[in-house]
């Protein structure tokens, strides 16, 4: 049987399987082979060591076929090195495609559907049945990704500002100064509107945790997430019915750390989507993206 590789390609993490037939030989993680996120070095680097971590354990010198979502896939130069580096790994078949493809095959094993993405950024991807593709948000960090972790991690400091100005209670402002060491308000400000900008998407467990507590502006942060997210969803929908006469309800799915791991977010963005389209098939785990790597990889050998 054929000896497939399956990569996902995160941010902050790369995870690796090897299977043969529907039996898990091995899996293995390590750092980002994000270019823009690591540098080209690192992305390698990490790559390398991955690949020799994974075949060791699954006990192979090479693979029949495989296949790597990353975020940075569209990137110049990007599908070449990957390529390069599995040629040196002796990979007979190989692709290289967006995080958010099989993340998508994961979910509909190459069918129709909408898939919600809430991380780090967020994306919202509908496929009709003929393949072809409608979306909604993803326009980047600063111009778009709202319900993403970048977006709480901002706009929970935005509101939290507007709290402080009208003498509203919170302890957003308190807690992030813990983490960035600015002991008043302007050292705060500097560091936020600073160059390079801190990390505000790693902010977003933080402010899922006051939300927790009752905090109310993290909670209203968060219930804005979820419906911005939701009105995607319905907005894909609405674009799949009208330009591909799709009569039925279309079932969704959804991956990525704001839902999955934030409890108000993603059971606001159920609960949401129940009330606008009650028989909307939705799913109620996250989509495990390696899988639709693999599920790609074993279709490269299809004849």
């Amino acid at each position: 049987m054929n000896v497939v590789l399956g990569i996902d390609g995160g941010g902050t993490r790369t995870r690796a399987s090897i299977v043969v037939g529907h039996k898990l030989l091995a899996h293995s993680a390590n750092g980002s082979i994000k270019r823009l996120r690591v540098g080209v070095e690192v992305a390698e680097t990490n790559l390398r060591a991955l690949l020799k971590k994974v075949y060791a354990e699954a006990g192979v010198t090479g693979v029949d076929a495989a296949s790597v979502g990353v975020a940075s896939a569209t990137m110049p130069g990007t599908a070449e090195w990957i390529q390069a580096v599995f040629h040196d790994f002796g990979v007979a078949r190989s692709e290289v495609v967006g995080d958010e493809v099989i993340a998508f095959d994961a979910a509909f094993k190459g069918g129709s559907g909408i898939l919600q993405i809430a991380g780090t950024g967020s994306n919202t991807i509908g496929r009709a049945p003929d393949g072809s593709r409608e979306t909604a948000g993803g326009w980047s960090s600063r111009l778009g990704d709202e319900g993403s972790g970048y977006w709480i991690g901002v706009n929970s400091l935005r509101r939290a500002l507007h709290a402080y100005d009208r003498e509203q209670p919170t302890q957003i402002i308190q807690r992030v100064s813990g983490l960035w060491g600015t002991p008043n308000l302007d050292e705060f400000i500097q560091r936020g509107d600073g160059t390079p900008p801190p990390d505000f998407a790693a902010l977003a467990p933080t402010i899922s945790e006051l939300a927790e507590a009752g905090d109310p502006v993290a909670r209203e942060t968060l219930a804005q997430a979820a419906a911005d997210l939701v009105e995607f969803v319905l907005l894909v929908r609405a674009k799949l019915r009208r330009k591909h006469q799709i009569a039925g309800e279309i079932p969704v799915a959804w991956t990525g750390g704001v839902l999955a791991h934030m409890p108000l977010v993603r059971n606001a963005f159920l609960a949401g989507l129940q009330a606008a389209a009650p028989l909307m098939p939705v799913s109620c785990a996250e989509v495990v993206s390696l899988e639709g790597a693999l599920w790609r990889a074993k279709q490269l050998l299809q004849p």
